[in-house]
């Protein structure tokens, strides 16, 4: 057996299926594309499940990859066992209504025994029960004998989610010897030990299965092959786990040089180095496919790995930022299978340096609310730190749970462990139930589907706004109909249309279809359905329309001149920020409608106003040079070659669009552009603000938008400047003047406050009295808000060097009141919080705080001074 590297075992097999005929894909990025069922891209099936469904067309009917995945079910378990781990490389081979078990059986043997040398003796498979056909072809044409073929029921070999293709399965397993067995004497294949490894699972997807179970042979099955990338390197360099294979192990050997620590010297020790090793390793390929750290979604799983990682070395006693260090080792081991890793490294160092420092951040505040809690639960005389709070903490704060008991059993406390946990499995079951109802979206269709692979529609608008069409579908509230007649809301499906529909960012056509004898379809939209097709969305405003009829579609052409416009800028803009900001920029999202266009970039930061201008600047230099855009298709390769940017979230095949505007800008895209950016008139930027963590968004205006933008600019200062009796140009000065003016007032304002509250302390302080041998002041004072009242009783507190202060202020509708108290008063056994408590529920309200300080608004203003007076008796009562 060959003792190859994880990257050479990769090429192997890629160069194995490619010589049967197979097209090698780069691996999917890890968003979705077009697909809102998964979170992230979790098998190399899933990419393509638009293909295995017939709603897109392969770019050949036999494909291989080797796909990055993503699964995070069980990340708690990640690094207390040395064979969980969220990201790994799933290699498949794929065959979409071609070939099948007689020939992908013997393949996958030759590969194992040919290629990999691996010992036949040592290889056993699994099929499903009832696999007869299966069960033959390993047996009698490869030649597995029957004591290393194994038949398993529905749960271990059968391949199915909901309804829609499924179907049995073949699983490859190696035996890795004695040492790593059971007890157990019947243990084998499918055995929860070590000894044998399921590496290899083959799908045959030959039946549909309906709602009623009742399953279907499909007319052309598919197959559908799985082999994790890492189990299979970790069995042909014979070592005990993924951790130690030659790239990850380099990853990890890193993170002990970094911790100080040695590798199977401890185990706590050896959780923490494979956490780091396994959650930087995702992250590190999450950002480089656009993923940005947020609270919610996929963004929300990069946040909680990120912070796990960053917890773990703090285990470790690594000292300060380390994380994005670590990237760049990644980078070194796999950016030659994946070259986005060393293009985007300094992004991806950046992305993760500054989320590290939030979390450190997320530690500080989480340490405050956790001292907070604490406080008010010791106040209370509880012993169990509520096990909810904990998870909140988790959850929310991001503050690992390990550290909460550990500063809880500090303070003398315990925490709810059972309860804590208990939450845990709550928000565990909802993700499970989030997962079940998106699996039903796993096999979806469009409402022309009936009408089979054959009704295809051809799209001419990039070339005319006028052609012709057969009309193939027609549907009505929501079924196919033969005629639809004036008055009727309907979709229609035409052979041939020169409406673009909506993808890409831009917006679909409107325009009208028309029939005979005046006939006429408004269109409000098109949108894309399966296999391409464009789905026109309108309403029959005269005449009767038949299916077969042939119609003339016609696009509203000063409409689509202005989506042109638009889109065109938005290739204009990403250049020139990748000029400004830098090469990290990369369009996260678009939307191009006649009216205005909106790009979404990864950028770390606002842009400040000089940025913003230099791009607008840029963008209007290129429009003022007439630059000819030309459009033209070329092989994927080619494309790159000449350095055409490729849209994140954007499917390839071998033959793509590319759009070039002079020597400035070039850009793989599939949308409607104009013949020269001079047409693009004007170029503004209306705003730019922040959508999500890591993502700013540019709206601007273009032609006679941008135009009507400047025009309503100008009337507005035009306006601000009559109203403040001045010229336009000399707005800037007058502002400026008024400005100081009023900082000239707030001053005086300011020392007035002053002086009233130094007469009104001197007042107050007069109604000292003396409860249990300690000063305490208790007043009602006028027109103060939180802040203000807060000042005081600090004041207060000061001048009498030792006691209690209580103040309360009321308005029409509500009450506050602030409790303070001096240390010396704090340690008799006083304390603000519970006083403020009981006084604010006279009021009917609440609150709490620190023994020396509390504060507690109430909704019964008229109960004020009943409140006050009831705390003389309460401060009595804690003093005694």
């Amino acid at each position: 057996m060959k003792p190859l590297g994880l990257n050479e075992v990769r090429e192997q097999f890629l160069a194995f299926f490619e010589s049967k005929g197979h097209l090698r894909l780069k691996s999917f990025p890890l968003v979705p594309i077009n697909d809102k069922s998964l979170l992230l891209i979790n098998s190399g099936m899933a990419p393509m499940k638009a293909y295995f469904t017939g709603d897109e067309i392969p770019p050949r009917k036999r494909v291989t990859t080797c796909q990055k995945c993503i699964r995070t079910p069980d990340i708690d378990n990640v690094g207390k066992t040395a064979r969980h781990g969220t990201f790994f490389e799933m290699l498949g081979n794929f065959s979409f209504g071609d070939y099948f078990k007689k020939e992908v059986i013997p393949w996958a043997w030759e590969f194992c025994t040919d290629v990999m040398e691996m010992d036949p003796e040592k290889l056993y498979v699994t099929v499903y029960l009832d696999d007869d056909e299966a069960h033959d072809l390993w047996h009698d044409v490869v030649g597995v004998p029957e004591s290393h073929i194994y038949r398993l029921g529905k749960e271990d070999n059968f391949w199915e989610h909901g309804t829609g293709p499924c179907g049995p399965c073949s699983e490859i397993f190696y035996d890795r010897g004695e040492k790593y067995g059971c007890d157990n004497p019947n243990c084998g294949p499918g055995c929860d030990c070590d000894r044998y490894v399921e590496f290899w699972n083959l799908v045959f997807t030959q039946f549909d299965r309906d709602e009623s179970d009742n399953y279907t042979p499909l007319a052309n099955p598919n197959i559908d092959t799985g082999m994790g990338l890492e189990r299979l390197a970790t069995i042909m360099q014979g070592v005990d786990n993924i951790f130690e294979v030659d790239t990850i192990g380099h990853v990890l050997n890193y993170i002990c040089q970094k911790a100080g620590v040695k590798y199977g010297a401890k185990y706590d020790d050896d959780v923490s180095i494979r956490v780091i090793t396994d959650h930087v390793r995702s992250v590190t390929f999450m950002i480089a496919d656009g993923v940005m750290p947020s609270n919610e979604g996929r963004g929300y799983v990069l946040r909680r790995l990120l912070r796990r990682a960053a917890r773990h070395g703090k285990l470790l006693g690594i000292e300060g930022l380390f994380l994005y260090d670590v990237a760049k080792e990644v980078a070194r081991v796999s950016g030659g299978a994946y070259p986005e890793l060393n293009e985007k490294l300094d992004y991806i160092q950046k992305i993760i340096k500054i989320e590290e420092e939030r979390f450190k951040e997320t530690i500080d505040q989480g340490l405050n609310l956790l001292e907070m809690e604490l406080d008010e639960i010791i106040a209370q005389e509880e012993a169990v730190f509520p096990g909810r709070g904990a998870f909140k903490l988790y959850d929310t704060y991001g503050f690992p749970f390990d550290l909460t008991k550990e500063i809880v059993e500090e303070r003398g406390l315990t925490v709810s462990i059972e309860e804590f946990q208990e939450a845990m499995e709550e928000q565990r079951a909802r993700a499970r139930k989030a997962r079940e109802e998106s699996d039903t979206a796993v096999w979806s269709d469009d409402p022309f589907n009936p009408l089979g692979a054959d009704a295809l529609v051809n799209f001419v608008g990039y070339d005319q706004l006028e052609a012709q069409g057969r009309i193939i579908g027609l549907i009505r509230d929501e079924d196919l109909r033969d005629n639809i007649t004036a008055g009727d809301e309907v979709l229609v499906l035409l052979d041939q249309t020169a409406f673009y529909a909506e993808s890409g960012g831009q917006v679909g056509d409107k325009g009208q279809i028309l029939g005979e004898d005046g006939a006429v379809i408004e269109v409000t939209d098109c949108k894309k359905g399966s296999l391409n097709r464009h789905i026109h969305y309108g309403k029959v405003l005269s005449g009767t329309f038949t299916v077969g009829q042939v119609v003339t579609t016609k696009v509203d052409k000063d409409l689509r001149a202005a989506t042109q416009r638009n889109h065109t800028s938005t290739h204009l803009l990403q250049k020139a920020l990748k000029m400004v900001l830098g090469d990290h920029v990369e369009q996260a999202g678009s939307f191009v409608s006649p009216t205005r266009m909106r790009f979404d970039f990864n950028h770390f930061q606002p842009m400040t106003a000089e940025e913003k201008r230099q791009v607008e600047e840029i963008v209007n230099k290129e429009i003022l040079e007439a630059q000819d855009v030309s459009i033209f298709e070329t092989n994927i390769d080619d494309a790159r070659s000449m350095g055409a940017m490729a849209l994140f979230g954007e499917k390839y095949g071998e033959t793509v669009r590319v759009v070039k505007v002079g020597d400035f800008s070039i850009e793989l895209c599939g949308g409607c552009h104009i013949t020269n950016s001079a047409q693009v008139g004007m170029f503004k930027i209306l705003s730019e603000t922040g959508v999500a963590a890591g993502i700013r968004r540019i709206e601007a205006a273009t032609g006679m938008n941008a135009l009507h933008v400047v025009e309503h600019m100008d009337d507005t200062l035009t306006e601000v400047a009559e109203a403040l009796k001045t010229a336009p140009d000399s707005l800037l000065e007058r502002v400026q003047e008024i400005h100081e003016q009023n900082r000239h007032k707030e001053k005086v304002i300011a020392e007035l406050k002053q002086k009233f509250a130094g007469n009104l302390i001197a007042d107050i302080h007069q109604q000292v009295v003396i409860i249990c041998g300690v000063q305490t002041t208790i007043a009602e004072v006028d027109g103060m808000d939180m802040d203000e009242l807060r000042n005081v009783s600090d004041m207060l507190k000061d001048r009498m060097g030792s006691g209690i202060v209580l103040l309360g202020t009321k308005t029409e509708d509500k009450v506050n009141f602030i409790a303070t108290a001096t240390k010396d008063i704090v340690k008799r056994g006083f304390h603000a919080g519970k006083l403020i408590k009981s006084v604010a529920s006279i009021a009917g309200g609440g609150g709490g705080g620190r023994p020396d300080m509390a504060q507690a608004g109430g909704k019964k203003p008229e109960m004020l001074s009943e409140a006050l007076e009831k705390a003389k008796e309460l401060i009595g009562e804690q003093l005694n």
